[in-house]
């Protein structure tokens, strides 16, 4: 990877200083950012504690690289982009009568126009995924007609790899790409029931990581000089396929849909995950932005991120060199997002310490105590799974491990057997109202909520989650008086 500095490449760096103050100002949880112009790194940076070497969960970006294993056995002549899905999977879909799935390609699949979307597999647990995909007996249309995102269809698209080339989707795709490019050899992917690797969301791999396989992309399937997947293929997956503008609005998100890649403005596209892990490619500009982050349950956050890098960077810069700028150097320490407000209330004394016996609750919590000491504290707690405690820091992270038992591993909806590490902050926001926020920072990501509000010996909570498959038992209020 190559390196220079903004202003080389026509780039002030005022504007990268005010793009991340932004990001700070709407307080998003950022992991990491790194900005490219003309193939080489004009900024790169980690809020703490990430770093360079974070192996980070890409969620949906997985399915843009599934995007580009499907074009690799395209060209090994092992698929026809129109051929039939069920044509490959004749066991699982030899029950199927209805006329629109039968005929659902391989290209509808990729274009996110599938005859039907499938139900929800974290809540049904199905013994083998794919199998779970093709029972589905829900109404149906003509496939290739309208947009609809389906996940699963990509992770069909996933096992479809591993079936025809007999190797796991990671190792298919390291030979055919990964491997030539420089991607991690410790990067990975996480499996779904069957055994089949998770390829909707569950891509583990480097920020840089994914800037290489961005710049693969941009450069329509080449790497240094050699034409790795062919370059029809590849501009016809970054290019729009079909409309995804239901509503008529001129979105980041609303430019349509190419093979398992989303357009955005000035004829870019990028790869796009839930809690935006995100890969923006800019042709016209010659320029890539590489964000991650945790952002779930933040409704406006891709467009503050993406709105702003077009508005603040793309559109400002010039294939001209700008005199070098120390705009940047404050910016080296930045850390992950904590909760703003108070370190101190009126009431802390009052409460520090004081156990308080809830009533019956969605939370199965029947115990709830904080104490607080040096600008940290603990949430005490006990709920079905015995006693437990989760240690912040007052308008500053505590890192831990979060304390809820029996949440996935390596295979997604089935228990694992370790704890996911944590990030947990926590500020008075009114003399009688205290918010925690943990994060959970792990091969999965996830935020929880607790806004605990305190009157007269009294206590109100309200807890609410923002994750794929984990944190249910943390959703719902709960009110309970001071023990005496």
């Amino acid at each position: 990877m190559k390196y220079s500095t903004p202003e080389k490449k026509g780039i002030k760096s005022e504007w990268i200083k005010e793009y991340i103050e932004v990001l700070e100002n709407a307080q998003l949880s950022t992991h990491s950012l790194v900005i490219m112009r003309h193939s080489e790194v004009v900024f790169e940076n980690y809020w703490e504690p990430f770093d360079k070497d974070f192996l980070h969960r890409m969620y949906s970006v997985t399915k843009s690289f599934v995007g580009l294993a499907i074009g690799f056995l395209e060209q090994d002549g092992l698929i026809g982009l129109d051929d039939p899905i069920v044509q490959y999977f004749p066991e699982e879909t030899k029950d199927i009568k209805d006329e629109n799935r039968r005929n659902q390609t391989i290209r509808h699949m990729l274009m996110m126009s599938t005859a039907m979307t499938d139900g929800n597999w974290f809540i049904e647990k199905p013994e083998d995924r794919v199998k779970y995909y093709f029972e589905n007996n829900s109404v149906s249309r003509p496939s290739g007609t309208v947009f609809e995102y389906d996940s699963s269809g990509s992770f069909i698209l996933c096992a479809l790899v591993e079936r025809l080339s007999g190797k796991s989707f990671m190792d298919f795709l390291r030979e055919k790409l990964l491997d030539k490019i420089g991607f991690s050899k410790e990067a990975y992917m996480l499996k779904c029931p069957g055994g089949h690797s998770w390829g909707d969301s569950a891509l583990i791999c480097k920020s840089t990581d994914l800037l290489r396989v961005a710049m693969f992309c941009m450069n329509k399937g080449s790497w240094n000089g050699e034409q790795i997947l062919n370059e029809e293929y590849v501009v016809a997956a970054t290019s729009k396929q079909i409309d995804n503008n239901y509503f008529g609005n001129d979105d980041f998100d609303t430019q349509g849909y190419g093979y398992q890649f989303w357009m955005t403005y000035d004829n870019s596209f990028f790869f796009n995950g839930m809690g935006c892990q995100l890969a923006v490619c800019v042709p016209d500009k010659d320029i890539i932005m590489v964000y991650t982050g945790d952002n779930q349950g933040n409704t406006m956050a891709k467009k503050v991120i993406i709105d702003n890098f077009f508005n603040l960077i793309v559109r400002r810069a010039e294939n001209k060199p700008f005199e070098n700028s120390a705009a940047l150097e404050d910016t080296k320490v930045l850390k992950l997002y904590a909760v703003k407000g108070e370190k101190e209330s009126p009431i802390s004394d009052k409460i520090n310490g004081v156990t308080y016996i809830m009533n019956e609750n969605p939370m199965g919590i029947s115990r709830i105590c904080f104490t607080f000491e040096n600008g940290k504290g603990v949430f005490a707690y006990t709920n079905k799974q015995g006693d437990k405690e989760i240690h912040f820091g007052l308008c500053e992270n505590v890192f831990s491990y979060f304390p809820q038992e029996g949440y996935s591993d390596e295979v997604g909806t089935q228990p694992g057997n370790r704890l996911y590490r944590c990030a947990a902050s926590a500020a008075w926001v009114s003399d009688y109202q205290l918010h925690l926020k943990v994060q959970i920072i792990d091969k999965y990501f996830g935020i929880l909520n607790i806004n605990a509000g305190f009157r007269d010996g009294e206590l109100g909570v309200y807890m609410r989650k923002s994750a794929e498959d984990f944190l249910k038992e943390y959703m719902g209020y709960a009110g309970g008086v001071a023990e005496r």
